[in-house]
């Protein structure tokens, strides 16, 4: 089953927004005018003895039924309402129609990229695989540490493989698999990402902690897509660490029982989220401020699609991503999950 569109749905709750707002407007505006036409017929409205005067002095005055006339504005004012109200949706739904095609041209990009990039990296995986084989039976001759970054690099590379499935997935390019996952271990998942994370980590001089809460966090997410949200966040915030600081990713439950929540914590010791309201770094190519510090050679660019995936599979699972902190000490971003209700599972 196809998931609804979030952001063609908020496109259209744009346009219905603006239209009420103009139709509101049009409303004040035609009531306003009706009480001036009403407060003129009131005061055209006068006694008998002044209509004999008129008569015997043979002015050409003219004097109006108050009634009919009210009864004829009050028509006319609610058909200009309506007329309004039709006439602002239009206005508004061609208004935000260039946006609503840009937006299908976005995820028309991503989903032919991430079709044209799944080729060449299931032939990158398949012969790391073959290599990975070869050193495993002897065929070529490597040392432990050899065999490791092979191993390494078929890791990375599946990573590689399910993160374009995702972004294909967020494009609307194939079907949502539904179905229940099972419960995933956060702790080991955390885990696997710092450790795929550390040659990067080293090369910015960034050290890497886990500090873990001691309760067993387990949550009810495909653990390719709670990899996927951990490994964002952790590289987000080895892009602003600034080199000798660390980079503490804290994973605790908060709660008991049925509203109970795993919370994974990233924290860095940058200068902070400058140049946009912390709330809008979710959003899709949203970028605050870069630093007035130089970057390091090793610094890579960020397009603003990471963090904009992590709220996307946090609120896919019933949770959320939030930014708990941030100032010139450093930013802290923190995902919530719900609890697993089973602690057995595949995953």
């Amino acid at each position: 089953m196809r998931r609804p569109d979030p952001d063609a749905a908020a496109l259209y709750g744009a346009a219905r927004s603006v239209g009420r707002q103009i139709v509101l407007v049009s409303a004040v505006v035609v009531v306003a005018a009706l009480a001036l036409t009403i407060a003129w017929v009131l005061h055209q409205t006068v006694p008998s003895e002044r209509l004999e005067q008129v008569a015997a002095a043979r002015r050409g005055e003219v004097f109006i039924s108050a009634t009919d006339v009210v009864a004829g504005l009050v028509v006319l004012g609610l058909a200009g309402v309506v007329f309004a109200g039709v006439v602002s949706v239009v206005i508004a739904r061609r208004a935000v129609r260039p946006l609503g095609d840009a937006l299908r041209l976005q995820r028309r990009f991503v989903a032919d990229a991430s079709h044209e990039l799944r080729t060449p990296l299931a032939v990158l995986d398949a012969r790391l695989q073959a290599l990975e084989r070869k050193i495993s039976g002897g065929a070529v001759s490597a040392d432990a540490q050899v065999a490791s970054d092979v191993a390494h690099l078929r890791d990375d590379s599946r990573a590689l493989i399910d993160i374009v499935g995702d972004l294909l997935e967020a494009a609307g390019g194939v079907e949502d698999p539904g179905g229940a996952p099972g419960a995933v271990d956060v702790d080991a998942v955390v885990a696997e990402v710092l450790s795929s994370m550390a040659v990067l980590a080293d090369e910015r001089a960034v050290r890497l902690e886990l500090v873990a809460g001691g309760e067993e966090a387990r949550v009810a997410v495909p653990r390719t897509s709670l990899r996927r949200s951990v490994l964002a966040l952790v590289d987000n915030a080895v892009g602003h660490a600034p080199a000798g600081s660390a980079v503490v990713t804290t994973v605790r439950v908060d709660g008991r029982g049925t509203a109970a929540t795993v919370v994974i914590a990233v924290a860095d010791q940058g200068l902070g989220i400058t140049g946009i309201d912390p709330a809008r770094v979710f959003d899709r190519f949203a970028r605050a401020d870069q630093p007035t510090a130089p970057a390091p050679a090793s610094a890579r660019p960020s397009f603003g699609i990471g963090l904009a995936l992590v709220r996307e599979i946090a609120r896919r699972h019933g949770g959320d991503v939030r930014v708990a902190s941030t100032s010139s000490a450093g930013t802290t971003i923190e995902v919530v999950l719900p609890v697993a209700s089973s602690p057995t599972g595949t995953e």
